[in-house]
């Protein structure tokens, strides 16, 4: 199975937050609400900089996506 980029996601306990998963490395999960990020994988030895490089621009795609997604809800 292909899985897409990014997959919303939500809970009922924390219904205020608004959940981004980025399915490709490197993997997380970004609440919208407040860009806190959970990492899935084990960023030790990465390049710092490439990594804050890569990571600014996943954060836009991933609001990017967000938007696009609820344009449809519309």
């Amino acid at each position: 199975m292909k899985l897409p980029k990014f997959l919303l996601a939500d809970n009922s306990q924390q219904p205020e937050d608004i959940f981004v998963l980025h399915t490709e490395y490197p993997r997380f999960i970004i609440n919208l609400k407040d860009d806190e990020i959970e990492w899935f994988e084990d960023l030790s030895g990465e390049n710092e900089q490439e990594l804050a490089n890569e990571m600014e621009r996943l954060v836009e795609e991933a609001g990017s996506f967000y938007d696009k997604e609820m344009e449809g809800y519309e």
